[in-house]
């Protein structure tokens, strides 16, 4: 990683706990940016490439064996590495634009605030892995824990991590508000707990705010 590219494409991350509505406000985010005129590929973390996906399994599939805090936090990173490797950097390289469902932010979130991993731990992979690689924006979809657990239970059958206890989100929940208190100026709130149409002007305010769209 160490011939990384300089990056010319936008690098762009949406954050937040369960049932925040992602996955409907990255779809409304990937419109805006496309109806631009600007070329953007879609990711996910973990994920994004068929290596990092597999790993994505390991950490998510509910297992009888119970999964050491240090190995979830290796293997999100492990996936984080192949995934900027293989996808983010290249694309960001060509000046295409990259839309991350979660990215490192969340790692400080769950493994850090959630599992009580030390930060600075946590902060040493990132400087290994990333090598300085951060989004230029990260939307923070925040709703209450009970309107966002509520959501995802009626999505259907719940993940590994999803079936944690309210209070782990809630240390979730305030692990993400301290990650925007460090970077204020990356980071942009949105009130998930809104309706739909409220959430999207919210969205939109930022897009044009932030990226002139």
């Amino acid at each position: 990683m160490s011939n990384r590219q300089p990056v010319k494409g936008r690098f762009i991350s949406i954050e937040g706990t369960e049932g925040v509505g992602k996955s409907t406000n990255i779809a409304f985010v990937k419109k805006r940016i496309e109806a631009a005129g600007i070329e953007l590929i879609l990711t996910r973390e973990p994920g994004g490439t068929a290596l990092a996906e597999q790993i994505r399994e390991l950490i998510l599939s509910p297992r009888e064996e119970q999964m050491a805090v240090d190995t979830e936090l290796l293997l999100v990173f492990a996936a984080r590495a192949q995934h900027i490797n293989r996808v983010i950097a290249p694309a960001l390289a060509k000046g295409i634009w990259v839309l991350s469902d979660r990215f490192t932010d969340a790692t400080y979130a769950y493994q850090g605030y959630g599992r009580g991993i030390d930060l600075e731990r946590i902060s040493q992979l990132e400087d290994f892995v990333q090598q300085g690689l951060r989004p230029d924006l990260t939307i923070l979809l925040d709703a209450p824990v009970a309107i966002g657990l509520a959501r995802a239970s009626a999505r259907g059958e719940l993940d590994r991590i999803e079936q944690e206890k309210h209070s782990f989100f809630e240390k979730v929940r305030a692990g993400y508000q301290q990650q925007m208190k460090k970077e204020p100026q990356r980071f942009a709130q949105v009130d998930a707990s809104q309706n739909l149409r409220d959430v999207e002007r919210q969205v939109a305010a930022i897009l044009t705010s932030k990226l002139g769209l």
